[in-house]
């Protein structure tokens, strides 16, 4: 046994992870035509010492594909080359959730199958620009207020996406609520001004996501289903607003009530003395009495610090795992990290930058 509190086994719902370093949802764009290949199947399978891996965010919705090349889970052809992600990372020892991320007003039309159109909560405008293949970097392409039809539609997809990710052999979905995306679009007041049941106040803005939640733990189980938050985060223009702890209160309580595995709250504010901590001292671990995972730039030290003073169960790494697939390793054995991050390489569409950063053994070797 590890005197390692990270690096101990944690029983997550009925998941038995080995230990409690998660890897991180990280975009990668290596998705072509969006969907999921083996080269994603070996960056994934090459990080299976991970005690739970949480994929790159993956759209249940072709109108969810914001993005040039990341992977959706709507059709019999994902699911198929998920197939083959889950299969190289059980067969390495791995446990992997996907993290289903319709990607809403951060979107441009050329990114997009024909037929999809730009989906928000309100037609907010979202300033600056996002790449595209075809013209390079283009403005957003402006979103229109979604009806209540397409409210009904985008949660039957969210649940049928969870249903795919099932079949195609994920251990559990997780529901990416955070970062300025169309599930954090409803919570906050700058992007949802609706005026229906599902704009105004805390518990109308809060209604969707846990709709969503609710359905999708009905339909796969709520021990297979996580949720990520980035409370005071402003990722993609969503700003912080009065009464951003009223609202992620309100939603820990929520959430325990459905019994859903996990919470991922995701800390991007400045280091681990910051309003996130202190919200999560304070309301969400109180709130929310299963799992929590805490992100966001935790070395050992921190995440052991976390760990042993009860704030998190589990934490999750990010960049560490793109330039060190044997993190867990490196971990447990004391070695130096490789921390040289080709930042060019990150959203590029091959396997430079993405599987060929190397073990410390070929480190060694090279040097």
């Amino acid at each position: 046994m590890s005197s390692k509190p990270a690096l101990t086994p944690y029983p997550l719902g009925n998941t038995e992870l080995k230990n409690r370093i998660a890897m991180a949802p990280m975009t990668r764009s290596r998705a072509l035509n969006n969907i999921p290949n083996e080269l994603i199947a070996e960056y994934y399978a090459q990080r299976a010492s991970a005690g739970l891996i949480i994929t790159e965010g993956t759209s249940p919705s072709p109108n969810g594909l914001g993005y040039a090349r990341i992977p959706g889970i709507f059709s019999a052809e994902q699911v198929k080359g998920w197939k083959n992600v889950t299969s190289a990372v059980h067969k390495n020892g791995g446990k992997i959730f996907v993290q289903l991320m319709h990607t809403g007003r951060v979107s441009h039309a050329l990114n997009l199958p024909e037929g999809a159109t730009v989906l928000a909560p309100s037609a907010v405008a979202l300033p600056g620009e996002i790449w595209t293949d075809q013209q390079g970097m283009q403005a957003y392409t402006p979103a229109h207020a979604m009806t209540a039809g397409q409210l009904a539609d985008a949660k039957r997809e969210f649940v049928q996406a969870a249903i795919h990710a099932v079949e195609a052999g994920f251990d559990g979905v997780e529901l990416h609520a955070a970062n300025g995306y169309l599930l954090e679009q409803f919570l906050s007041p700058h992007t949802n001004q609706r005026t229906d049941a599902y704009g105004g106040g805390v518990e109308n803005r809060a209604r969707f996501v846990l709709e969503v939640t609710q359905a999708v733990s009905e339909a796969i189980g709520k021990e297979k289903t996580g949720i990520r938050l980035s409370p005071f985060g402003t990722n993609n223009d969503i700003r912080n607003y009065p009464g951003v702890d009223v609202m992620y209160g309100y939603l820990a309580e929520e959430l325990n009530k459905l019994g859903i595995a996990y919470l991922h709250v995701t800390d991007q504010t400045a280091g681990h003395k910051s309003e996130v901590v202190d919200l999560v001292k304070t309301s969400l671990r109180k709130k929310f009495r299963n799992t929590l995972i805490l992100s966001g730039g935790h070395t050992l030290a921190s995440a052991e610090e976390a760990i042993s003073l009860g704030l998190a169960d589990l934490v999750s790494f990010g960049r560490p795992f793109i330039t060190n697939p044997d993190l867990v390793n490196r971990f447990q054995k004391n070695l130096p990290l490789n921390i040289k991050l080709d930042s060019k390489t990150l959203y590029a569409a091959d396997a430079k930058g993405y599987t060929d950063y190397p073990v410390f053994e070929e480190e060694l070797l090279s040097a």
